[in-house]
């Protein structure tokens, strides 16, 4: 097979944070990075790495992560985007963004949420929850005061998430950015968020509005198959017809199951909530599951059942991937780094150019 794993924040985004970085011995990965082409382009979001993948530079994420939802298929119509629930709060003078991901957000509470919305909003569009964590907002038809909601450019919340949002760059859409504000207002006076705040718990306070558009379709026939529980994933590998099946515990499972000379994708996002909530130890276990379950395998598998491995890792430092062919196994005068380093030592080459 031809395999091509998709890692988001493979490092941790902070250098000289030898307690996550320092001393994690994955001899697997240490073993397939000393061997392969490395190189590096410009950093960006996990989200875009994902869609660039399936060909798409510049794609409708509401639309295709509600394609790969459970019932999505009302996507395929309207203009669709992401807007996530987030709490807004200030910190040391400056805006920070939380996602519901950092604090509890039940299915009632979010359904709520929703009608209360498409009551009070009716006019503008009809807010849509998949999830407790993941809405959708479709805007009415084109010739409304929205039409120009296209250029509503902001980055997609696993970029902002934990972090200020006054300052990151974006190209709003003026009379969607006024519709924002109104939703802010309305949600602080919310009885839900009254309550919530008397419990002790994050109110509800804005959206975060990202990736919209109308269904773009990628290419077929990149991928033989995609390997993923993420929706957005999934919503790229439906809309340009490529089989989609659950994550399998592990490379062993990935073999038993593909067929032989398939070319896959595997998204392996586990690093990427520990980052986002700013938990090094949550990302060194995940790090060492996914060493156990995928890098060790692969180091024995390539130039056997893995003909080529190709591991994608949108990070801080830039978006970096490793390329391996079936003859790096050969590779015997090549030394391997000291275990438990390379992490660290790789965090700290690529911080050094980092702007």
């Amino acid at each position: 097979m031809r395999l091509t794993l998709l890692v988001p924040e493979l490092l941790w985004p902070e250098p000289g944070d030898q307690r996550t970085l320092g001393n994690l011995p994955l001899p697997g990965f240490e073993w397939l990075a000393a061997r392969a082409a490395c190189r590096r382009q410009p950093a960006i979001a996990f989200e875009t790495a994902l869609a660039r993948c399936f060909g798409l530079t510049a794609p409708a994420f509401g639309a295709l992560r509600l394609f790969g939802e459970d019932g999505g298929e009302a996507a395929v119509e309207g203009h669709w985007l992401c807007a996530d629930p987030v709490h807004l709060r200030f910190h040391h003078e400056r805006v920070v963004l939380a996602d519901s991901g950092a604090f509890d957000l039940t299915e009632d509470e979010a359904r709520a949420f929703a009608a209360a919305l498409n009551a009070e909003f009716a006019d503008i569009g009809q807010v849509r929850g998949a999830t407790a964590r993941r809405w959708y907002l479709r805007l009415n038809p084109a010739g409304s005061a929205f039409a120009g909601a296209s250029r509503h450019v902001a980055a997609p919340l696993s970029a902002v998430a934990g972090r200020r949002v006054d300052n990151k760059p974006v190209d709003h859409d003026a009379t969607l950015t006024r519709w924002l504000n109104e939703v802010q207002m309305f949600l602080h006076g919310h009885p839900l968020n009254a309550r919530r705040e008397k419990a002790g718990l994050p109110p509800v306070n804005s959206l975060w509005l990202w990736g919209g558009g109308r269904l773009t379709r990628p290419q077929p026939g990149i991928f033989t198959a995609l390997w993923s529980d993420h929706p957005l994933a999934v919503g790229l590998a439906r809309a340009g017809g490529t089989p989609v099946h659950p994550l399998p515990e592990g490379f062993a499972g990935l073999a038993r199951l593909a067929s032989p000379g398939s070319v896959l994708l595997v998204v392996l996002d586990s690093l990427l909530p520990p980052v986002i909530y700013e938990d090094g130890e949550a990302w060194r276990h995940a790090w060492q599951d996914l060493e156990a379950k995928w890098f060790a395998p692969l180091r024995r598998q390539l130039g056997r059942t893995v003909s080529t491995l190709e591991i994608v890792a949108p990070t801080l430092y830039g978006d970096l991937q490793w390329s391996l062919s079936r003859h790096a196994r050969w590779k015997f005068w090549q030394r391997n780094p000291e275990p438990g380093q390379t992490l660290a030592a790789l965090a700290s080459q690529f911080s050094e150019s980092h702007p």
